[in-house]
C-alpha cells in the first residue's frame, strides 16, 4: 500500500485547496427573451441560441370557462 514519505506542509495543503470554492454560475441575459442563462447554452425560457430558434418550446394553453 502506498504511504507518504513525507508529511505534507500547512501551506502546500493549502494551496491544492484554495481552489475547491463554491461559485456563482456566470449567467447572462437572453438576447431575445431577457431570460438568464449559462453561457454557450440554449436558452430554456425561448429555446434560442446565437440568434436562431434551436429548440421548440411546448406551450400549455390557458383553459378558458365556458358559459
Amino acid at each position: 500500500m502506498a504511504v507518504p514519505k513525507k508529511k505534507r506542509s500547512k501551506s502546500k495543503k493549502r494551496t491544492r485547496k484554495a481552489c475547491w470554492k463554491i461559485e456563482m454560475p456566470n449567467l447572462r441575459p437572453c438576447p431575445n427573451c431577457g431570460a438568464l442563462t449559462a453561457s454557450h447554452h440554449v436558452c430554456s425560457g425561448c429555446g434560442f441560441y446565437k440568434g436562431r430558434q434551436v429548440v421548440q418550446l411546448k406551450v400549455k394553453k390557458a383553459k378558458q370557462k365556458e358559459a
